[in-house]
């Protein structure tokens, strides 16, 4: 596994906008504010709504609220405040309005404040500036990564698996709010325990938490001041693995002429899950398979791949993994690659293997009628598809375009945090081909199939490349082979008739 550090001055270079199309420049956004910065109050929040899911291995929150502007002018900035060491964890923030999710998400930034502050920023700006006492209902969500602690560490093999989840009751807003409400939404009813508030905190002095269900309500609470925090803590019954990859390394080679997209893709995961109190016992794993009962550890992985995939392969760091089924896709259905572990992923265990395909390029790939222009749409990130969810520390995607390919292009709605364009070199190159490579960091999987569109010129001269310089060797082969036949290298002088 390659160590990376993962602090949150990484986390504030995304950008969670459509990135543009970009040549060279990395999509980076970052201002680094006063310590005595505080958000103007040009903005109050008239009613806040935050739901919380706990059903995936990763806290997923959504905040409805509605904005009005109380300044004497129009604005179009919105603060959003979290606390630094959590800001490291949250990954695919997006902003919407809520009417109108059609029109795509918001331009977001992070804003730092100097090292000795706690605070720090996303900063998010509407689309047209919101006029004085006007209204907005805006939709932002984001996951929260590596936050679920499992309470006991340690559990026996067939045990039940309990996971904490501390939060504050009042949603994080730089503004005060008028109303709001945060509901947690659990995978099941199991939830031995949580925090309770006096219910004088509650605008209706009712119980705080109100249950309904697998559901929990916390509030209404009435004009909370702008950062104010009530901590809370839940923990709930959740016995499905904690999948998260530390890495995914995933290339996608792309073949004029063989007609050809070849994917490839390396995971480094670990199950944060709780741990093994005893030995791994294989005599009582069997009796679980038997019997199929939930559990913590990981034990296959479900990749749907693209209709047309062929070629799959499975390895891992002793060799080929045998124990993996394939089925092709008919048509525009889908094919399906089952993974199954050397050994079960318990929690706190690693285990890193690489996976790969080939699939038809024509698929991917269209030429523009004019010009010598290429656009190739492939997803970001495919990867497993499972029902409690996967969670990406980072991803690193290359893109290997054909040699010669040039004016490189491309166009995503995933947070990149870095970009580059360099040569890669493989066999019978000359040059080396065109690669673009994109770096990404908190990703969840439900960014799986976000396309990403990479528009390059490739002339025609360029695909003759290779075969030329082939000729070219074969020729130079036989030249210099003729020219060392042709040479006299016998000791003996020649005897004369």
């Amino acid at each position: 596994m390659r160590p990376f550090p993962l602090v949150s001055c990484i986390a504030a270079l995304s950008s969670f906008a459509c990135a543009e199309l970009n040549l060279s420049e990395p999509l980076l956004s970052k201002q680094v504010l006063p310590r005595t910065f505080t958000p103007p109050q040009v903005f109050k929040n008239a009613n806040l709504v935050r739901t919380m899911s706990l059903d995936k291995a990763y806290p997923r929150e959504t905040i409805n609220v509605i904005i009005e502007n109380i300044d004497s002018k129009p604005q179009s900035e919105y603060y959003l405040p979290f606390d630094s060491s959590l800001l490291s964890k949250v990954g695919g923030l997006e902003v919407r309005d809520k009417k109108a999710v059609d029109k795509g998400t918001f331009k977001v930034e992070v804003v730092g404040i100097d090292a000795q502050s706690s605070t720090e920023f996303y900063l998010i700006h509407l689309p047209e500036p919101l006029a004085p006492a006007a209204q907005q209902t805006i939709s932002i969500s984001y996951a929260v990564l590596s936050s679920l602690k499992p309470v006991p560490t340690q559990l026996g093999q067939s045990d039940k698996q309990y996971l904490q989840y501390t939060f504050s009751a009042y949603a994080p807003s730089a503004y005060l709010t008028e109303k709001q409400r945060t509901k947690v939404k659990f995978p099941n009813s199991d939830v031995p325990d949580y925090t309770t508030l006096p219910a004088d905190l509650n605008d209706e002095n009712k119980a705080d938490p109100q249950k309904q269900g697998s559901s929990f309500t916390y509030g209404l609470y009435n004009n909370v001041p702008a950062g104010a925090q009530q901590p809370v803590s839940v923990r709930y019954e959740f016995t499905k693995p904690l999948t998260h990859a530390t890495l995914l390394e995933r290339d996608i080679e792309v073949s004029h002429w063989g007609g050809n997209l070849a994917a490839e893709e390396r995971y480094w995961l670990v199950n944060q899950g709780a741990g093994l109190k005893n030995h791994f016992s294989r005599v009582e794993w069997q009796k679980q398979s038997y019997l199929n009962p939930p559990t913590f550890a990981l034990k296959g992985l479900n990749l749907p791949l693209a209709p047309g995939a062929v070629d799959p392969y499975f390895t891992d760091d002793i060799g080929n993994v045998s124990t993996s089924k394939f089925r092709p896709g008919s048509g525009k259905k889908e094919a399906f690659l089952e993974l199954k572990p050397r050994y079960p992923v318990f929690g706190t265990w690693k285990y890193s293997f690489r996976v790969g395909w080939n699939a038809h390029l024509s698929s991917y790939l269209r030429k523009l009628s004019t010009g010598e222009t290429y656009i190739l749409k492939v997803p970001f990130l495919e990867g497993p598809r499972q029902i409690e969810g996967i969670s990406y520390a980072r991803v690193n995607l290359r893109v290997i375009l054909p040699e010669g390919a040039k004016n490189v292009r491309f166009s995503t709605t995933v947070p990149i945090v870095d970009n580059s364009t360099s040569l890669h070199k493989t066999f019978m190159d000359t040059l080396g081909r065109t690669t673009l490579s994109l770096t990404a960091i908190n990703l969840v999987d439900e960014f799986r199939d976000r396309e990403l569109l990479v528009t390059y010129d490739y002339p025609w001269t360029a695909g003759y490349r290779k075969p030329v310089v082939i000729t070219l060797g074969i020729f130079a082969l036989f030249a210099v082979t003729w020219v060392l036949g042709s040479i006299d290298t016998s000791i003996g002088k020649k005897k004369v008739a």
